[in-house]
């Protein structure tokens, strides 16, 4: 692909010159799935697993059973060692958030926006937001659940014009009430403040598709505080204190909400989803966790969206890709594009599963090798974890587990060391795999560029292999060389950000040298590289390269590579023989 500079920023570009011819960090991972809760489309940074259940949930109930999408399992397993995750949330169809009308009157039907004097309006979406319905004995809800909300009118002051808001948990009572929010002295004047969208928020992010470039553009003049709701005001009590703080027009406290008034919210859909659900092992081609990932879907084509968005690497900052629930046999167009994603950034990679549960060997190596990237890889074969907040063992796919192997690697060693084998790559929570694989069946598999995960009768189970897709025969073909050239790419990136609009002269280069050659001493001293050189002189900025207002650096890299086959001679030797090395 050409090269394409038109705007001023940092370009890095890798030739890989490791192969021989024939013959001769901290890792910030983003996800892509469904979850409980939380804003469909919209991505969100979570630093723990206990705020991911804050804002997208953990277990649910379809039917008379209890599940946990694979995104929760993934997110679990990845904040054991990983520190950051970025969440996007998959809804298909005309998915919708809830609302609820805060009354002005008399009236106290918080599903009529008659004398309403704002509207709150959940973040999340989905139908699981919905909490209106009968209250039983101590205010509790019907339909009030841990992950819903409800709200309530606690104060209201109407020689100052003030009220305050409290958002409670849906399942919660009059008499133990959990107040998720409050917010105090709020005012409807638009002047204030206090005006209760500016200290909530009023914003409403839309995906916007461009010329097949989605992004998300927000409307709405304050951004989102709440953590639960935005608001839309109905009434207004501009002006509400004259300059002696007397209320200038009586009549406008009519406008504040009432005192002790509470309400639900109601409306949420979620869109396109199947009934059942397919959950765990039973993943199919047209129902993923309820979603049909066929080709031309809803769903599909909500995948494939989010993974445009999350192609802008001045919003989103992530090394790994994951969509736990995406088999590649049966979901390819996605995987596909997660694929060319990574490709395209050139500083994130991806897991993919390659077959559903209860394929065979040569099944998942034929997936394996239709593929032909250095950025994605593929593991093999599902597995079973305890789910402990269901009290029962679940089958999953590889790409659930294996993050948080690589994320310990990074914790322990480094990004450039391989995330495989018995120091970083047991799988401690894995209580067995759909197949035990022999030795064989591990070669085969290594062949096709799919890393078995093995079980050893002592040390447990542990992923055996660490082998990029890419076919031609690198550097490049191993994970670790891999996400060595992410981290190095990302690092220099953002430190010769500082550089842009610096004059091209000598001392400029020397400022960029002064930055690379330390950063990367200090990776060969961890082990990360044999050798390196960095040139960034009068040879590669030459007069006409300094007159297209190019600054240009070469960066030359000899990765340290893992030993995979260790190979021992055993030399049986007659009474007496001297042992080579030994003659004097």
């Amino acid at each position: 692909m050409s090269e394409k500079i038109v705007s001023p920023g940092v370009f890095t570009r890798e030739n890989d010159l490791s192969y021989l011819p024939q013959g001769i960090g901290e890792i910030g991972a983003a996800i892509i799935g469904p979850t409980v809760k939380g804003p469909a489309g919209v991505p969100t940074y979570v630093s723990s697993y206990s705020d991911f259940q804050t804002y997208f949930g953990d277990t649910f109930k379809s039917g008379s059973q209890y599940y946990q999408f694979l995104t929760s399992h993934a997110a679990q397993q990845y904040f054991k060692y990983g520190n950051v995750l970025l969440v996007t949330r998959i809804l298909a169809g005309d998915y919708a958030p809830a609302q609820s009308y805060v009354p002005s009157s008399g009236s106290w039907d918080d599903e009529s926006a008659v004398d309403a004097a704002f509207t709150l309006t959940t973040l999340g979406d989905g139908a699981i937001m919905n909490s209106s319905g009968s209250e039983g004995t101590n205010n509790v809800l019907a339909n009030g659940t841990k992950d819903n909300i409800r709200w309530e009118i606690s104060n209201v002051n109407t020689t100052k014009g003030t009220f305050s808001l409290l958002i409670r948990r849906g399942n919660d009572s009059i008499k133990r009430p959990v107040i998720l929010e409050s917010w105090n002295d709020l005012t409807l004047d638009p002047n204030s403040s206090n005006y209760i969208a500016k200290r909530i928020g009023d914003q409403t992010m839309t995906l916007v598709d461009e010329a097949g470039m989605p992004f998300l553009q927000a409307s709405g003049e304050y951004p989102n505080k709440s953590k639960y709701v935005r608001v839309t005001v109905n009434k207004f009590t501009v002006d509400y204190l004259d300059e002696n703080g007397a209320v200038r027009v009586p009549a406008a406290s009519a406008s504040l909400p009432h005192l002790g008034v509470s309400g639900s919210f109601y409306s949420g859909s979620d869109g396109t989803v199947a009934n059942p659900r397919l959950m765990y092992g039973d993943i199919e081609q047209n129902n993923s966790q309820g979603y049909d990932l066929g080709v031309g879907t809803d769903a599909t084509n909500m995948y494939t969206k989010m993974i445009s968005l999350l192609s802008n690497q001045d919003d989103y900052d992530f090394n790994l890709l994951l969509l736990p629930g995406v088999i590649s046999s049966v979901h390819g167009t996605i995987a596909t594009a997660a694929v060319e994603m990574c490709e395209n950034r050139g500083d994130a990679m991806t897991i993919i599963d390659p077959v559903v549960k209860g394929s065979t060997i040569t099944d998942a190596t034929t997936v394996s090798s239709g593929y032909d990237s250095s950025y994605a890889t593929m593991y093999w074969s599902w597995l079973q974890i305890p789910d402990l907040s269901l009290g029962k063992n679940v089958w999953v796919p590889a790409s659930v587990v294996v993050p948080a192997a690589y994320a310990f690697n990074d914790k322990v060693a480094a990004e450039w060391f391989a995330p495989a084998g018995l120091n970083r790559g047991g799988l401690e929570s894995v209580i067995q795999c759909e197949r035990k694989l022999t030795r064989l069946n591990r070669d085969d598999m290594y062949d096709a560029s799919l890393n078995p995960i093995a079980t050893f009768p002592r040390e447990g189970i542990a992923i055996w292999g660490q082998k990029t897709l890419q076919k031609k025969a690198s550097a490049l073909d191993r994970v670790n060389v891999r996400r060595l050239l992410i981290t190095t790419k990302k690092y220099l990136a953002s430190m010769s950000r500082y550089l842009v609009f610096e004059q091209n002269t000598a001392a400029t280069r020397l400022r960029f040298l002064n930055i690379a050659n330390p950063y990367f001493e200090s990776i060969q001293q961890r082990q990360g590289l044999y050798a390196f050189k960095v040139v960034m002189d009068e040879t590669n900025n030459t007069p006409d390269v300094i007159d297209r207002n190019q600054l240009r650096g070469q960066i030359y890299l000899q990765p340290a590579r893992t030993a995979e086959f260790i190979i021992l001679d055993f030399n049986v030797m007659p009474t007496g023989a001297v042992f080579p090395g030994d003659e004097k």
